[in-house]
């Protein structure tokens, strides 16, 4: 299976949010890891697997998002990849940690691209509008949602430009927030 096969799954399961989602996340990865020396076959595979766990087809209850996908990555996509034994680890650990409430550390360049190229996805308009998208349909509520997601990311953000390209990101995600409770007329 290759990658343009992934991108298609991702389309077809992804439920709209999916590919879209995993196509910034790619192009996050090349911004903020310019420079760097990664896998970057491993990590494009990565992060269009990274969701699969939240995607209706894979999902259980009770099981979070990154373990499914992680799992699915391991048992039914990576194996048929020809990704070398290497790579597929590699993407697989970067897909279990990318999650932003997970604590645990990173432990390659590989996962902390996808962590921190997946938690700027949660900031600014689109992190702001995505919250709104995934429900459900009561704006506080998911203004709460968004501003939980950005209080749990600012602060652990590690590489110079993912800092950098978070900070205009989170002057716009406050600047909407004002705009949203002025329009709102006190009855949000």
């Amino acid at each position: 299976m290759d990658l343009e096969q992934i991108k298609q799954l991702t389309r077809e399961l992804g439920q709209g949010w999916g590919y879209a989602h995993a196509a910034r996340v790619e192009a996050l990865i090349g911004l903020i890891g310019e420079g760097l020396d990664y896998d970057r076959e491993a990590l494009a595979y990565a992060a269009y697997l990274h969701d699969w766990g939240a995607y209706p087809r894979y999902a259980q209850p009770g099981v979070d998002h990154a373990l499914r996908s992680c799992q699915v990555a391991e048992s039914e996509i990576l194996p048929a990849t020809g990704l070398s034994a290497a790579a597929q680890a590699l993407a697989a650990e970067a897909i279990a940690l990318h999650d932003y409430r997970d604590q645990r550390p990173h432990t390659s360049v590989e996962s902390l691209l996808l962590r921190e190229a997946d938690w700027l996805d949660m900031l600014g308009v689109i992190g702001a509008l995505r919250a709104f998208a995934s429900g459900p349909n009561d704006l506080p509520t998911c203004r709460d949602l968004a501003l939980k997601r950005c209080a749990a990311i600012q602060g652990r953000l590690t590489l110079p430009r993912a800092r950098a390209l978070a900070e205009p990101r989170l002057a716009r995600m406050a600047r909407l927030w004002e705009e949203l409770e002025e329009e709102s007329l006190g009855a949000l």
